[in-house]
């Protein structure tokens, strides 16, 4: 092998481990018509559900970690922003076992509005439909950005103050979007 071909042939090996590092772990990545920016810190993982277009994972103090998900359904798919929020709040309840009121905030950034979704409290960790697991002292932070072309529901789940840690950069990576 010549000099020039052992370069091209090292050059392209490389280019290739960048190209397949960058498919395992993109630092952008896209969900229906938005494309998010992940934060250095936060871990992609492949999607454990058909359903979620995107998964990453946030890593705490003793071993606790954090699941941020990401669904698309396509155009007038996946229910209403109420109806999201409702069976978000759904997944908690109070110490006593009595349902929780999640809260809202909406903003309009250019032509997207995003509602911003906050609950806490005891977690029915699960599949819908599926068993579940109680997980105390659990926080959300949701978001859903609304599209013609489908909206997206993002999704922050894990220890409350893993979640309250994450919030800004959450917030970041939601403004993000493109």
């Amino acid at each position: 092998m010549t000099m020039k071909k052992l370069f091209f042939f090292l050059l392209t090996l490389t280019a290739c481990s960048f190209l397949r590092a960058e498919s395992i772990a993109p630092t952008q990545f896209n969900v229906g018509a938005f494309s998010f920016t992940r934060p250095d810190t936060w871990n992609w993982e492949a999607p454990t559900s058909p359903m979620r277009k995107a998964q990453l994972t946030i890593l705490g103090k003793n071993g606790a970690t954090a699941l941020v998900t990401f669904f698309y359904f396509g155009p007038g798919q996946g229910g209403t922003v109420q109806a999201n929020v409702d069976r978000w709040a759904a997944q908690f309840t109070a110490i006593d076992g009595t349902p929780i009121k999640a809260t809202t905030t909406t903003q309009k950034i250019k032509t997207t509005t995003i509602t911003f979704v906050s609950a806490r409290g005891t977690f029915a960790n699960g599949m819908p439909g599926g068993p579940t697991q109680a997980c105390t002292d659990y926080a959300l932070r949701g978001a859903i950005l609304e599209s013609p072309q489908g909206d997206v529901y993002v999704k922050m789940t894990g220890p409350e103050d893993l979640v309250k840690q994450s919030t800004a950069a959450f917030g970041q990576m939601i403004f993000s979007f493109r």
